[in-house]
Parts: C-alpha cells; sequence; structure tokens
C-alpha cells in the first residue's frame, strides 16, 4: 500500500521486514509492530532511535490500515517509495563484464506472482531483474515485497521503455532465451544453448505467454517438460515456472 502524499510504501511481513532492517535499515522512515514482535526488531529500533526516527507499539488492526493488508505478520514498515532505475548501457556492459544473468518480465501484471519471482531470482543468484513501462505490469508494491520474503534487498528492479530494443541491444552479448508450453527445446539443455554466456531469461504474462515481437527476438525457446503419463495442466504459474527455470540456470 502507497502513501502518495509522502511518497512511501508500507512494507509488511516478518520475514520482509527483517531483511530490510537488516540491509537498508536507513531506508526505513517510521516502523511500527505489535507487542508480540516488540524482541524481533530491538537492533532496528536502536538505529532509529539514534537518528531520531518515530517506532510505535500498535494494534493489529493499526497495521492493517497501514499496509492495507491482515498478512502483516505483526510489523509494517514505512520506507520512501522505491525509484525503478531506467536500464542503460553502462548497468548491461557492467553484467556483461561480470558474467551476470537477468531476467526479462513480459507484463506479469500479478503482484503476488513478481514477489515469488523476485524471492526465487533472490534464491538462485539472479541479482537483475527488468520490467517493461507499461500499465499491464505490476511494478513494487506492499504485495509484492511481502510475497519476495525478503528478496527485494538482494534483487535489482530496472525498467525499459522497450522490450524489443533492449534485446536486439542483447543479441550476441546474452543468451536470450524465453518460456513456452509449446516449445520443442526442454529446459535442460539451458546449458548447452548458453555456451558460458550469461542468459537474459525471459518470462511471459499470466495469460498470454510472450508477445509475439519479444519472441521473435529471444535466441531459443524452452519448454519445462511434464511429468510422466498424461498432461493435466496445460502450463504452470509463471512464478512456479521461474524457479524451476531459474534453478536450470544456476547449475548451467
Amino acid at each position: 500500500m502507497k502513501n502518495t502524499q509522502k511518497k512511501e510504501l508500507a512494507v509488511c511481513g516478518l520475514n520482509a521486514v527483517k531483511a530490510l532492517a537488516a540491509v537498508h535499515g536507513d531506508k526505513i522512515r517510521r516502523l511500527y509492530f505489535t507487542q508480540d514482535r516488540k524482541f524481533d526488531f530491538g537492533e532496528i529500533c536502536k538505529q532509529m532511535a539514534a537518528r531520531k526516527a518515530p517506532y510505535n507499539m500498535v494494534e493489529s488492526e493499526d497495521l492493517e490500515k497501514l499496509c492495507g493488508s491482515v498478512h502483516h505478520q505483526g510489523v509494517v514498515a514505512m520506507m520512501e517509495e522505491p525509484r525503478i532505475v531506467t536500464l542503460n548501457s553502462d548497468i548491461t556492459d557492467e553484467w556483461l563484464h561480470r558474467k551476470e544473468s537477468a531476467i526479462l518480465l513480459d507484463r506479469v501484471g500479478n503482484a503476488n506472482n513478481l514477489g515469488a519471482i523476485v524471492r526465487s531470482a533472490a534464491f538462485f543468484g539472479f541479482k537483475h531483474i527488468i520490467i517493461p513501462l507499461d500499465e499491464a505490469q505490476s511494478s513494487i508494491t506492499t504485495s509484492s515485497y511481502r510475497v519476495a520474503q525478503g528478496g527485494m534487498e538482494y534483487v535489482h528492479i530496472y525498467c525499459v521503455h522497450s522490450m524489443v530494443r533492449l534485446l536486439q541491444a542483447m543479441k550476441g552479448k546474452m543468451v536470450r532465451i524465453g518460456t513456452d508450453v509449446a516449445a520443442d527445446k526442454p529446459i535442460s539443455a539451458i546449458g548447452s544453448l548458453r555456451g558460458g554466456k550469461p542468459v537474459l531469461v525471459v518470462l511471459g504474462n499470466e495469460e498470454n505467454g510472450i508477445a509475439k515481437d519479444v519472441r521473435q527476438h529471444c535466441d531459443y525457446m524452452v519448454t519445462i517438460p511434464h511429468g510422466a503419463g498424461e498432461r493435466q495442466l496445460e502450463s504452470l504459474n509463471v512464478a512456479q515456472a521461474s524457479a524451476i527455470i531459474l534453478y536450470e540456470c544456476s547449475r548451467s
């Protein structure tokens, strides 16, 4: 939940706030928690007291009003609304120098899915996620922050005006791998396809997958093979699929 007047974002959930406090505690403007959580945040409260930032013990109902969710787990931190950096060639050149892979999301609109993808990215060591400047694409929200379970502190999110131009710019520099249930290559082939280069993993949206113009600029399309026997469901949720694909990339 955003406070547009103060340009703030509410971060809730025990693991999300703990990670924020541990990694970027200076970003917390105000902290609110229930009585049963007071011992979980003693250190950050000391730090906030030193910089004269307010923290208060409140009732659960107050937290729900602050973050707009019943899933606050007894704590809400108010931070400055995150600024998403526009991706440029200086940033991608640094990725290439470090041989770091990245994830491109093609209008993934569900905030919970975005949060789950961020969590998987952090777990498997993917530091960079790119989202389009498109109203159909979910951005950093209270829900995505909570579902990421602390992953937001370890992943950088960038935005681009054109996914196609980004893919064109990365031709020959990163192996551009798209995902599609109908692709003819299994994800187990990723290791041989990438040839030691960093990967740009393209994940499609929940309804239509990867757009045609984006697909045309991928080097390869891969799929997650279904289990033995007759297939009961057409595909996995994009967040579930991302975890499997990122795992495969991390071991290749």
